[in-house]
């Protein structure tokens, strides 16, 4: 079975035509689900879901509920994929009121159109709203997947907070952030996607690995194309991580073999918030000349790879081609 060559054929429209009816039902389930008693929760919501996106998450948590047996999803599965995605409208919320990112998608993010409080307070409804469908499940282990997540992810942010402004910032510091604010999620889906898909405990937990690798190699890319994108793909400022006081994996990397000199001008830009006095052109020079994008793309590399041994070993059907060409799709995208 030359599953590579099989994989690598379908393209990203291929991949989610597999699921796009299933995911119709899902952007119908959060519109529903969406509406609160307050207009100004209501209205974030459809702002955020208006955005786009690709729907990666509830995609994941479709492909790996049929990649068990190809059976179509029940209701469980198209609620489980309204619940991830709110529950990730409701990180972009909070990140965007903590990071005072004034774009989201290529728009003015949520706080710059509702203010702060405003926002903080809507994604905290996005997240009981998310776990009040879960609760419907009437199953504990949904829950506690979804609980210990989000505690996860609010653990990571804390961190990430304290860690603003350093320059000190080890790999395993940028690894450990990957896995609490990425990687974490992308292994719900897919453990989510194999409950409501009826599979035993081990295949849950081969699936949550496979997807696990897949947000690693998803957050790393991500980082690299803080660095490389254009805006106009990015849909927010290239160089924004830096900006904001983050030193992630690439220019960690670069910092252990740049001159004296180049760290005192990422020193700068970390103390500055900005690139008016080292420009952005400077720093991704320095990134690039200290090996930064090519370890941090190796990797990725690393990530998908696993993830594809993982996948490989599923029975060959078209919902296995789609998530091994979905760890293709991670890697090369452009945005």
């Amino acid at each position: 079975m030359e599953i590579g060559k099989l994989g690598q054929t379908l393209t990203t429209n291929e991949v989610f035509e597999l699921v796009r009816a299933d995911l119709q039902l899902v952007e119908t389930e959060i519109g529903l689900e969406s509406v609160a008693s307050v207009e100004a929760v209501t209205t974030i919501g459809q702002y955020l879901y208006a955005a786009g996106g690709k729907r990666l998450r509830p995609a994941l948590l479709l492909l790996c509920s049929r990649v068990i047996g190809g059976q179509a999803p029940g209701p469980g599965a198209i609620r489980m994929g309204a619940v991830v995605e709110i529950l990730h409208a409701a990180t972009l919320v909070h990140d965007d009121v903590i990071d005072q990112a004034e774009t989201r998608r290529g728009r003015p993010s949520t706080n710059v159109q509702w203010g702060n409080h405003t926002c903080v307070l809507a994604g905290d409804w996005l997240y009981m709203q998310a776990f009040q469908i879960a609760l419907r499940e009437r199953n504990f282990h949904i829950l506690d997947l979804l609980i210990s997540l989000t505690q996860l992810m609010v653990e990571g942010e804390l961190i990430q907070l304290e860690r603003i402004g350093k320059i000190g910032i080890t790999e395993a510091d940028c690894m450990e952030l990957v896995d609490r604010k990425t990687a974490g999620l992308f292994s719900v889906c897919a453990k989510l996607g194999a409950i409501v898909g009826n599979a035993d405990t081990a295949t849950e937990e081969k699936l949550g690995d496979f997807a696990w690798n897949l947000g690693m190699a998803f957050q790393l890319v991500d980082d690299l194309l803080d660095f490389t994108a254009r805006e106009q793909t990015l849909g927010k400022p290239v160089g924004g991580d830096l900006k904001e006081g983050k030193v992630t994996l690439p220019l960690v990397y670069a910092l252990e073999r740049c001159s004296s000199e180049d760290r005192t001008k990422i020193e700068t830009v970390l103390r500055d918030r900005n690139y008016d006095t080292v420009s952005f052109a400077e720093v991704y020079g320095i990134v690039e000349r200290g090996g930064g994008i090519e370890r941090v793309r190796e990797r990725a590399n690393h990530f998908t790879e696993r993830a594809r041994q993982i996948i490989g070993e599923f029975p060959e059907s078209p919902y296995q081609r789609a998530l091994y060409a979905v760890t293709e799709l991670v890697i090369d995208r452009d945005h």
